[in-house]
């Protein structure tokens, strides 16, 4: 047996490993069409996040071959022809065909037109966000579907663990339950490994961030000293919740080029480790030369890499509050979400955006039960509602519920676990 052909086997190997593993149900709704369609599914999302378990879940029962383009023996052979012949050999004659983090094979989308032109039903995973936005939609000649696969939501991980969240007939130490959840997971984040297998988050985040640097970033861009690279993902992370320009970054990060700063802020953007918001502005030169507000995408890696300090409550709450968005951006159509500053720097979190509508503001503050919200608070929410003409206005606090008017303006205050685990 040939290198390329155990490389084969060893996916193969994989493929049948993970079909004897006891699957948790993820909640990403997706048209049921799309998988036994022509059209060839895209799913993106960081490393280690689920794509390829929720690919394969979705195809359970049917005849799928399996190629993982994180082996190196794979990746080293020129003739891709023999992938089709070693996996007729290994699997028998396979329709529906999954490859799994495309974006390491050279011209990969030549092979991809090519399979699809023969009829496969295909599916390829990928970890770099700009797979579709850029390279995808640019060398694809048929049509395809985006799928985005995240870390587990806090409402994955309540159902994993039998937490019971019906709000009618919730009692006191249901609630307790839940918010002990919610602390770990605004700690230690959804990886599904960490949630299911009890891996240690520690060694485990630390080992998929360095394979996210390393083989994402630094091996995909051709970075000669990774140096750079280094300090710029881990000045974003320490800057989570907060504002970043291409000055401020290249200045901390001693990088003499903003432009090569600015790439590696998209390059550590593209690889789902960090993601950021934009300043909502009909004008575009103001949202141009905005700062971009900077989210992690998993609460454990702040935990990780960020230096925190007791009063960064607010600030998870936050990055917690926008990685949901995120999720729910990917699951609707024309589903959108900015901060707003006016020039008096009066400020909202998050403005959601729903085609050309503004639907709905967002503020997150750690207000405990009788907590006092502040004035500066309100203030920035209801002079966004009169400018934006938005009358759905929200707070979400740590476990603070009421609903207030406020010289005829209404507020709902939302505990962050009841928000996040809203449908």
């Amino acid at each position: 047996m040939n290198n390329v052909m155990e490389a084969v086997q060893r996916s193969k190997n994989y493929l049948e490993y993970f079909l004897k593993q006891d699957f948790i149900k993820r909640k990403i709704k997706i048209d049921p069409n799309t998988f036994s369609g022509t059209i060839i599914k895209v799913i993106i999302g960081p490393r280690r996040s689920g794509k390829s378990t929720f690919t394969i879940m979705n195809l359970a029962g049917k005849k799928a071959a399996y190629l993982n383009f994180d082996d190196e023996v794979l990746l080293k052979e020129k003739n891709y022809n023999n992938y089709l012949k070693y996996i007729n050999e290994i699997y028998g004659k396979s329709i529906f065909l999954i490859l799994d983090e495309i974006q390491n094979l050279p011209e990969w989308e030549i092979f991809v037109n090519r399979l699809q032109r023969e009829n496969y039903n295909l599916f390829i995973t990928g970890s770099n966000s700009s797979l579709l936005s850029g390279e995808l939609a640019s060398h694809l000649t048929g049509r395809y579907a985006q799928i985005t696969v995240l870390p587990f939501s806090f409402r994955e991980i309540l159902d994993f663990h039998n937490v019971k969240t019906d709000l009618n007939s919730m009692v006191a130490e249901e609630y307790g339950t839940i918010l002990n959840f919610l602390d770990i997971y605004m700690f230690m984040g959804g990886f599904p490994e960490i949630i299911v297998k009890n891996y240690d988050a520690r060694t485990y985040l630390q080992t998929l961030v360095e394979n996210i640097i390393y083989k994402d970033i630094v091996a995909r861009y051709g970075i000669r000293h990774s140096t750079g690279i280094i300090d710029m993902a881990n000045y974003l992370i320490n800057s989570y919740s907060g504002e970043v320009t291409g000055n401020s970054a290249a200045m901390a990060c001693g990088i003499n080029s903003v432009h090569t700063a600015l790439n590696y802020m998209k390059y550590i953007s593209s690889s789902f480790l960090v993601f950021f918001v934009e300043r909502l502005s009909f004008k575009s030169r103001v949202r141009i030369n905005s700062p971009k507000k900077v989210y992690c995408i998993d609460n454990g890696i702040i935990s990780l890499y960020a230096f925190r300090h007791s009063e960064d409550m607010g600030k998870i709450m936050e990055n917690t509050v926008a990685i949901e968005l995120l999720r729910r951006s990917s699951l609707m159509v024309e589903f959108n979400f900015y901060y707003w500053r006016n020039e008096n720097n009066k400020e909202v979190d998050f403005v959601i955006k729903r085609g050309i509508k503004i639907i709905e503001l967002i503020n997150v503050s750690y207000i405990t039960s009788g907590g006092d919200i502040k004035k500066r608070e309100l203030d920035s929410i209801i002079s966004a509602s009169r400018e934006m003409n938005c009358d759905n206005l929200i707070i979400i606090t740590w476990d603070y519920e009421k609903a207030m008017d406020i010289n005829g303006t209404r507020i709902k205050c939302i505990p962050l676990w009841k928000w996040l685990i809203a449908e």
